[in-house]
């Protein structure tokens, strides 16, 4: 059964959208989803998180699926907007589970609010895209997308804007083979997600995000390219950084650079997965080894 959505009105206007997995009792967890994604890629932690007794609470960002959207939005708007959601969810301690482009999220609520924010999970993260020295560890696709931000943001604008019909397309079970041959993935990513659980909690929270609006995708992939407003440096809080070797979208010399800039960090560098599938594998170890910290 697929969990509820619920809505929380923000007092800063607008309101998010959310569901929940897990333990309903359990120790809270807050969800970053990736990109281009939305709240129901929570689902790959449903099953680990029930077993461990942990709460997770997945919102969308604004824009994202069902939640509202807002203009000129900036990562360090973010803390705010995670402050009031979880007011109102009566939570004042929690952890936070990042995946992917959920990673500069996550990073900005505990270094905004250390004193809430216990640990923090980053599992296949994103990093500050302006402060690398080489963007040669990055995914092509996001080093084009890169490159054309910055000389031609508004051909970008409409390239996004003639994708998302076919984005926003379910693709039929039995063309899921071709669609992972097309993508160029690693061969573990591949594998990890012939699961049908794992293939729907990845590539349909990333349709739900493309059904929604481009604009809501567009204007998160636009806050990678820009600087965060705060350094990795600044970020006091527990951090357990997973990525694979294997990781295509962004490398693993490039996860050892953000490692090293972070003053509380536990790398955990993982042999043999890859972007996709060492949050479907190991999703289990990740959240039992977050709520240790």
């Amino acid at each position: 059964m697929k969990p509820q959505t619920h809505i929380v009105q923000l007092k800063s206007g607008g309101h998010l959208a959310y569901s929940e997995y897990g333990d309903p009792n359990g120790m809270p967890v807050l969800f970053c989803h990736g990109w281009p994604s939305s709240r129901t890629m929570a689902e790959l932690t449903d099953a680990a998180a029930r077993q461990l007794r942990v709460r997770i609470i997945s919102p969308d960002r604004p824009g994202i699926s069902a939640s509202a959207f807002v203009a000129n939005r900036r990562l360090i708007d973010w803390p705010a907007i995670v402050r009031e959601f979880m007011d109102a969810l009566a939570i004042r301690e929690f952890r936070i589970l990042a995946i992917s482009g959920g990673a500069p999220y996550a990073y900005a609520a505990a270094w905004k609010f250390p004193e809430r924010v216990c640990a923090i999970a980053v599992v296949s993260g994103a990093p500050p895209i302006v402060d690398l020295a080489n963007e040669a560890g990055l995914l092509r696709l996001y080093r084009w997308m890169l490159a054309l931000y910055r000389k031609h943001p508004q051909l970008l604008r409409v390239i996004f804007y003639l994708a998302r019909p076919i984005a926003s397309l379910r693709p039929p079970v039995r063309f899921r083979p071709l669609l992972l041959r097309l993508l160029k993935l690693q061969p573990c990513d591949v594998a990890a997600l012939r699961d049908s659980a794992a293939f729907e909690a990845c590539f349909e929270s990333q349709r739900r995000a493309w059904r929604a609006s481009a604009r809501g995708v567009m204007t998160d992939a636009e806050i990678y390219a820009q600087p965060w407003g705060f350094r990795l440096e600044e970020v006091d809080v527990p951090v357990r950084l997973w990525h694979g070797t294997q990781d295509r979208a962004f490398s693993v010399e490039i996860a050892k650079q953000v490692a090293k800039r972070l003053p509380n960090c536990t790398p955990r560098y993982v042999d043999n997965e890859g972007h996709y599938s060492l949050p479907i594998r190991h999703v289990r170890a990740i959240l039992a080894d977050l709520i240790k910290v």
